[in-house]
């Protein structure tokens, strides 16, 4: 998003100079340049608490815990979202097709979604998200707006 486009209403979109006043370098580099971190070196991969999962840059709750489960991908993986939580675009990086997951509210980005994969899920979807996208707290905890 340019500095000129006026955000959707009930966005939580800022500028770059914004975002980097308020994230650090890794959330930076990941939520808002479309990184991604090493696989097994997240602190909620193998996190299975009970709450809920929010974007680290905004603070919009994304995936409930109900809905987390070992993958074996080495980064937290869901089922499900939120609804309206988390939007899906096209990603043709890296010469394949995939689909990227972002924060609805900011434009955050999680990491991707896979279909298909047999995991017996509700959904038979994966989201691979990005630990340092996320923050985790209690339902009762959960920033509302």
């Amino acid at each position: 998003m340019s500095d000129s486009t006026a955000p959707a209403p009930g966005s939580k979109a800022k500028s770059d100079s914004e975002w980097q006043a308020v994230l650090n370098k890794e959330q930076f580099r990941i939520l808002r340049q479309k990184g991604t971190e090493g696989a097994g070196t997240g602190m909620y991969d193998k996190h299975y608490e009970e709450g809920v999962y929010s974007c680290a840059a905004c603070g919009t709750p994304l995936y409930k815990s109900t809905t987390k489960f070992d993958s074996g991908c080495g980064w937290p993986a869901f089922f499900d979202a939120i609804p309206g939580a988390v939007s899906r675009h096209e990603d043709r990086s890296f010469g394949m097709t995939r689909i990227e997951i972002t924060c609805t509210a900011c434009g955050g980005h999680l990491g991707h979604v896979f279909k298909g994969e047999g995991f017996g899920t509700p959904t038979d979807e994966r989201h691979c998200v990005n630990s340092v996208s996320l923050n985790f707290g209690s339902e009762d905890n959960v920033k509302k707006d």
